[in-house]
């Protein structure tokens, strides 16, 4: 049998409790990555340890604490060869002119701030090792203007330019970057309407043009196999992963 893709090396996984980061460490792990798995919420990580057993190290707490990602750093001593950035919030769809600051402050310091940071602090042991793999969550919101409220879209756009940098300085290093733009996605991430501008703008557009909803495996694949040395020519490549929503 061909040796597991990612034998004896060690994959940090964010938002692994639950969606799209929970089906990544799953697929990691099956192919005999160690885990180290980031999540806010503490029940919903006993669940993965449940699943997953001693391929997986848990870590529970927001990573917009530096705390949390110093916790996480502690953990990779025999080093790093991924970084999923899975972890992320919606907004609830509201427009330029109805947006508070808590929400604005909040859904980029979860989506943007929190991933520079945990990416900052990872780079220096994937650069000494000589090559590592890190793939962003963006969005078809980082794509378009009309997928999301503005702070959300905002932030994925953000998310894709911080890739395409982080690829041009850190390729000739070995580390690659690149980002899966995702569509609608089984999660347990809210999404609720709050601004009856929205509902009135996006509405139709959602109803002629979203897809049929993805299964977070699906997303999982496409994370996995970037973060493979199967990918290793790619570097600065944003990927819909969206059902053909880029398409329309």
């Amino acid at each position: 049998m061909a040796t597991p893709r990612f034998q004896n090396r060690t994959v940090v996984v964010t938002g692994a409790g639950s969606g799209i980061g929970r089906a990544t460490a799953i697929r990691l792990a099956s192919e005999s990555a160690r885990v180290i798995g980031v999540d806010v919420s503490r029940h919903r990580l006993r669940s993965l340890e449940e699943e997953l057993g001693s391929s997986v190290v848990t870590i529970d707490g927001d990573l917009t604490d530096q705390l949390t990602i110093d916790r996480v750093i502690a953990h990779l001593r025999t080093g790093v060869h991924g970084l999923a950035n899975v972890a992320g919030i919606m907004d609830g769809f509201e427009p330029t002119a109805e947006i508070d600051d808590e929400t604005w402050d909040r859904v980029l310091s979860v989506n943007l701030t929190a991933m520079m940071r945990l990416t900052r602090a990872v780079l220096p042991q994937m650069i000494a090792a000589g090559g590592g793999s890190i793939v962003n969550v963006s969005s078809e919101a980082g794509l378009r203007g009309s997928a999301a409220g503005t702070a959300y879209t905002t932030s994925k756009h953000a998310v894709n330019g911080f890739t395409l940098s982080t690829a041009f300085f850190y390729t000739p290093h070995g580390v690659r970057c690149n980002a899966v733009a995702p569509g609608p996605v089984a999660t347990n991430i809210e999404a609720p309407f709050r601004s009856e501008e929205a509902q009135r703008r996006l509405g139709p557009i959602m109803q002629a043009t979203l897809p049929a909803i993805a299964k977070p495996e699906a997303l999982a694949s496409a994370i996995v196999w970037l973060l493979s040395d199967e990918a290793s020519d790619v570097s600065g490549a944003i990927l819909p992963v969206d059902g053909g929503w880029a398409a329309v």
